[in-house]
């Protein structure tokens, strides 16, 4: 009998004693910018099962009866850390969310706000649901974690691009803008005109290297000057420390010299490792994951050069 008592006991706690001792997910840096609206910095590191994948930008916009959350992260779990963090600053519910482009680090909470509205680009409402599950399979690779509970959750509304939608929600003022696909097709802006704080997604990104896996370069270029004129106090990039607009206009610089090298170099001929080699980079060996990027930037960039000449 004591035996049958003790392998019971055994098979009850097995479950305990074999469960996966997790490291506690990174705190973000909360910052407040006004009485209403709220930057959730991330860790500035790629994932690893260190951070479990977290590494986004979010923002926080307290309204009338509820909050608007700006890109929810990389998975469940961190979507629902992002919500206990919400928690800490009020009480209100999460009643909408937006998702600055398709990104899996970006959009991949979302499945842990079940009652919010979700908004995006038109374009991201339609790639995310393909698209979320590649991004789960390269989060699970470089964690080494499988995430059965993530899935990708797209938007309810979405918007064309070209738009600048004038829109109010839980009474505050947003103007939604979807810029020519520039970090990716899928890229919607968020400007708070009253604030005169822009949340940009990773078409501003800052102390890191940008990487243009899906990007049109020259849109991007395009879309940083008009950044750039824009009357902004304040910037949440989708990575890094926040922003004003002499970082924006360092960035847009160094992307216009990039892309003026790179068509140069085509012109003249060369591959894109010779361009490469010719390039001046002293600016962007300054960003945290240069080396990882580099490569990738050169050879993107060279392609879409490629294809606008051909």
């Amino acid at each position: 009998m004591n035996r049958l008592f003790t392998f019971v006991l055994l098979v009850t706690l097995m479950p305990i004693a074999w469960a996966e001792v997790l490291p506690p997910l990174p705190q973000p840096q909360v910052v407040k910018l006004n009485d209403h609206v709220y930057a959730l910095l991330g860790p500035l590191e790629l994932p690893s099962p260190e951070n479990r994948g977290y590494m986004v930008n979010s923002a926080v916009l307290v309204g009338e009866k509820g909050v608007i959350l700006v890109d929810t992260g990389f998975s469940r779990e961190i979507g629902e850390h992002l919500k206990h963090v919400v928690e800490t600053i009020t009480d209100k519910p999460v009643t909408h969310i937006i998702n600055t482009h398709d990104h899996g680090d970006h959009t991949l909470g979302n499945i842990a706000f079940p009652e919010a509205t979700i908004i995006s680009s038109d374009k991201c409402k339609a790639v995310m649901e393909n698209s979320g599950y590649e991004w789960i399979g390269l989060l699970e690779q470089m964690t080494g974690r499988s995430f059965p509970k993530t899935k990708p959750v797209v938007a309810d509304k979405g918007y064309p691009p070209g738009t600048h939608k004038k829109i109010i929600v839980q009474g505050i003022n947003l103007t939604l803008w979807v810029p020519p696909g520039s970090h990716t097709q899928t890229d919607l802006l968020v400007y708070l005109p009253q604030d005169r704080i822009l949340i940009a997604g990773d078409v501003l990104e800052n102390k890191l290297m940008p990487s243009f896996r899906d990007a049109n370069v020259k849109n991007w270029v395009a879309t940083l000057e008009k950044i750039g004129a824009m009357p902004i106090s304040k910037i949440i990039p989708g990575h890094g420390p926040l922003m004003q607009q002499r970082n924006v206009k360092r960035m847009y610089d160094r992307m216009k010299q990039f892309y003026a090298a790179v068509e140069g170099g085509y012109k003249q001929g060369l591959t894109d490792s010779e361009i490469r080699q010719r390039m001046d980079l002293s600016e962007w060996k300054k960003l945290k994951y240069f080396d990882e990027f580099i490569g990738l930037n050169v050879n993107r960039t060279y392609l879409e050069v490629e294809a606008a000449n051909f």
